[in-house]
């Protein structure tokens, strides 16, 4: 399986160790699925995930976020946007996720924001899911 996770999956993995998200997060840094990024989605990732706020309700260090952050990069496949497929989206900040999923060939795409996305992915043959439903794929 082909996954991009939206940085709130990723923000939810490390503010709860126990949940569906930091399970995804372990399955990912145990490449049982290929995690698609692109440089834009990793500096927002680790931007979002450092933020003074986040790192007190994950309990992490700003090194230990960038640890996390470097790990992904480590074990995920690189995407490189090659087109760009704006607007398809109701919000314009969910457009880079959406065009790291259509360029990276994913089978899905992984977000607690589903009404956010639409029927975008849908018309691109990506699936839209939770992360309890990726699990569940996987």
């Amino acid at each position: 399986m082909r996954y991009v996770l939206d940085t709130n999956v990723v923000v939810a993995g490390l503010r709860s160790p126990s949940g569906a998200s930091a399970a995804l997060l372990d399955h990912a840094l145990s490449e049982r699925f290929t995690l698609l990024l692109t440089v834009a989605l990793t500096l927002e990732y680790e931007a979002v995930c450092r933020d003074p706020a986040q790192r007190i309700a994950s309990g992490l260090s700003e090194e230990e976020v960038s640890t996390v952050v470097t790990a992904l990069c480590a074990v995920c496949e690189p995407v490189d946007v090659r087109y760009l497929w704006r607007p398809q989206l109701r919000d314009p900040a969910d457009e880079m996720v959406f065009e790291t999923a259509v360029n990276g060939r994913a089978d899905a795409l992984v977000t607690f924001n589903r009404r956010d996305f639409g029927d975008a992915p849908a018309q691109f043959g990506i699936a839209l899911q939770t992360p309890r439903e990726a699990l569940r794929s996987l």
